[in-house]
């Protein structure tokens, strides 16, 4: 579900109409052999060909439509040849219990032969099939059968794969674009057909009928909030191509069958369209899906989820393939999808409708981006003390943002190398959303995808903390800001507290990075170029220090701006820290300004402040090197010294001026001086 940034705009498609039902998968009764023979006079043929065009389905005793083919054609809707022994068809109908009824249909004038058992009994039984290009050649399989122990997957999920077998998906491209170019509407044997002319094993058969599905079914939202417009029958789906849940699986079910492929339909509750977090489930089944029985094993799939997406807003459905609702590993599956049948939640154990209810809602965008757990994983959150924490765990570097009652603040979320950490302080008691949005690393794209829905509920609002308007997500260093050459942060933390209103942190910077520092704050009456004053930052070698003196009490946003030298473009935002101090003393004056011939490497040991006292001899100590010859300018003029140790070194008495210079004679050939620091001084 794709969304952009603090919307929650798009919803997975949900329920279908009334109550579906459980799959019975009761054992069947002792066996029982009967032989058979149906010999079709010509007025009864004329009957069953009017019939067989006004219905083209029959009920087979537990809810499903099974296709019957008109007599005078075979299965495949093709003419049938006048030779008797063509003429002759084969109807397989069976149930979920096992019983199996096989009938021949014999042309008038020709010698009917018994040589089929009908067999009302357990174990293996065969449904219709299609086998070889030409589709003319029929194969009885299997019927369904339960899930057995082999069928089981462990729970909770090991994190090995997305999907409940290997499949692989580049292979299977061709079989796609083929499958989407097939426009058959006259009957779904004819479909079928079409489909399964560039499929030989059963994956590939399932394959080719999902993505033609997938991708020519839309969800009718009309039939969704109208009962009496629904059109669920597998020809209806076809003929129309629209239909809810129920008539995507029964469609989905039928094609299958045709294809020789054992699949269920299976009902239960959904965490789709309509979903409200943390809901109660109870009444009828609101949704329909697919089991299929494959390489001796059942997978479970929803056509209706790969087929797109419905806004909640508008109401208006839009093809979006989703390739995550294809053979889904059933640890996934569950949670979203909980079958009346709790055999059909493959899983051991299984969960329970309260576990189902409870646990988080991970959107298949939270699988696709690499994400693996989540805590906490309920879906309803309450505050202790005004806060909560979510963390997430992820397999790659990914890139996070969150929405609280549809804004993105009153909260810090802090990348790590395998996820991410998110506190939130809500300003407000009762429940409230909260959205968690995602996008890889290297998407070039702004959009980020849904893959989190919580309810918090806050009992008590924590009034000390007030996050700065200025203030981005994510917040404090992380791989991003390693990856634009802030390397090594001395303060990992996102949040730097200062008692005294003084701090001072390190990294080790990259090759060719310029950095360009501001310091933020929704309180203060200082401009842009004033408060990036009490900033300095102090390059050696590949090292930066910054040091920070606030001008006041109250929270700061210290964002870090950076480019490469190289670049004549424009600094680009990389990360922010979040500095408080509560600690109302506090009134620290600006450093020194600095001019363009201000190196980076240059460093400032006394004086730090850019405000000297009034008719004082102040001390300097300066490292500045490649220089020939340092005056400091005031009243008077004052020559600074080179020490041995490489410092500038020398004393100036503040009387009599209001501003003092440091100016620099960079070569002794020249005679010109460059001004490199100012100070300002107090008023006597």
């Amino acid at each position: 579900m794709v969304t952009e940034r603090g919307s929650s705009a798009w919803q997975q498609l949900g329920g279908g109409p009334a109550a579906m039902g459980t799959v019975d998968l009761k054992e069947g009764p002792s066996t029982v052999a009967i032989n058979m023979m149906l010999i079709v006079r010509p007025e009864q043929k004329g009957q069953r060909d009017r019939q067989a065009d006004s219905a083209g389905l029959q009920d087979d005793g537990n809810g499903n439509n099974r296709p019957q083919p008109s007599q005078g054609r075979d299965l495949s809707g093709q003419q049938a040849s006048e030779e008797p022994y063509k003429q002759r068809q084969t109807i397989t109908s069976y149930t979920n219990e096992g019983t199996q009824v096989t009938v021949e249909v014999h042309p008038r004038n020709t010698t009917p032969q018994l040589f089929k058992k009908l067999s009302f009994r357990k174990g293996s039984q065969r449904q219709p099939s299609l086998r070889g290009q030409d589709n003319k050649v029929f194969e009885r399989t299997e019927a369904p059968q339960p899930p057995s122990g082999k069928d089981l997957h462990a729970y909770p999920w090991d994190k090995s794969s997305l999907k409940s077998m290997p499949v692989d998906l580049q292979q299977l491209e061709k079989l796609d674009a083929y499958a989407l170019k097939v426009n058959v509407k006259s009957s779904i044997e004819e479909l079928v057909q079409a489909l399964l002319k560039q499929a030989r094993t059963d994956l590939e058969k399932v394959r080719a009928i999902w993505t033609w599905i997938c991708h020519h079914i839309e969800y009718d939202v009309v039939g969704f909030h109208n009962k009496s417009q629904r059109l669920c029958s597998p020809i209806d789906v076809l003929r129309t191509g629209k239909s809810v849940c129920e008539g995507y699986a029964a469609l989905f079910q039928q094609m299958c069958s045709i294809a020789g492929i054992q699949c269920m339909k299976l009902s239960g509750y959904s965490k789709g369209y309509g979903y409200k977090i943390g809901q109660v489930f109870k009444g009828d089944s609101n949704h329909a899906w697919n089991a299929v029985y494959l390489e001796g094993r059942w997978h479970l799939l929803d056509s209706t989820w790969g087929s797109g997406i419905v806004n909640k807003t508008s109401d208006k459905f839009t093809f979006r393939y989703n390739e995550f609702y294809f053979l889904t590993h059933p640890a996934l599956f569950i949670n979203d999808h909980f079958p009346n049948n709790s055999n059909w939640q493959l899983l051991k154990p299984t969960l329970t409708l309260k576990e189902f209810e409870n646990t988080v809602h991970c959107s298949s965008d939270f699988y696709k981006l690499g994400l693996l757990t989540v805590h906490p994983d309920t879906a309803v959150i309450r505050t202790v003390n005004g806060t909560a924490t979510i963390s997430v765990d992820c397999r790659s570097s990914t890139l996070f943002t969150f929405s609280l009652k549809g804004r993105e603040k009153h909260g810090l979320l802090s990348l790590r190398k395998h996820g991410m950490k998110l506190e939130i302080y809500p300003q407000s008691t009762g429940r409230q959303e909260l959205e968690i949005f995602a996008k890889p690393s290297n998407s070039p794209e702004k959009v980020y995808n849904q893959v989190l829905q919580y309810v918090v509920e806050c009992t008590s609002v924590d009034k000390s903390i007030h996050f700065p308007k200025d203030l981005d997500q994510p917040v404090g260093p992380s791989w991003f800001s390693e990856h634009q050459g802030f390397l090594r942060p001395s303060q990992p933390d996102p949040v730097i507290h200062t008692n005294d209103g003084r701090c001072s942190f390190t990294f080790t910077l990259g090759k060719d990075i310029s950095i360009l520092p501001t310091l933020h704050s929704d309180n203060s009456g200082l401009t842009e170029d004033r408060r990036r004053q009490h900033i300095m930052q102090i390059h050696r070698g590949n090292q930066v220090e910054f040091m920070v003196h606030l001008p006041h009490a109250g929270n700061f946003v210290l964002k870090f701006f950076a480019k490469k030298k190289s670049d004549p473009g424009n600094y680009t935002y990389v990360f922010n820290y979040l500095i408080t101090c509560l600690n109302t003393e506090v009134k620290w004056p600006a450093f020194p300004q600095t001019y363009s011939n201000w190196a980076n490497d240059y460093e400032i040991l006394e004086p730090l402040s850019g405000l000297l006292p009034a008719n004082r001899n102040v001390q300097f100590k300066l490292k500045m090197h490649g220089i020939s010859k340092v005056l400091v300018q005031a009243k008077d003029t004052h020559t600074l010294t080179l020490s041995r140790g490489g410092f500038w070194e020398g004393t100036c008495n503040t009387a009599g001026c209001t501003e003092l210079f440091v100016m620099v004679h960079e070569n002794a050939n020249h005679n010109f001086y460059s001004h490199v620091l100012k100070y300002e001084v107090e008023a006597p």
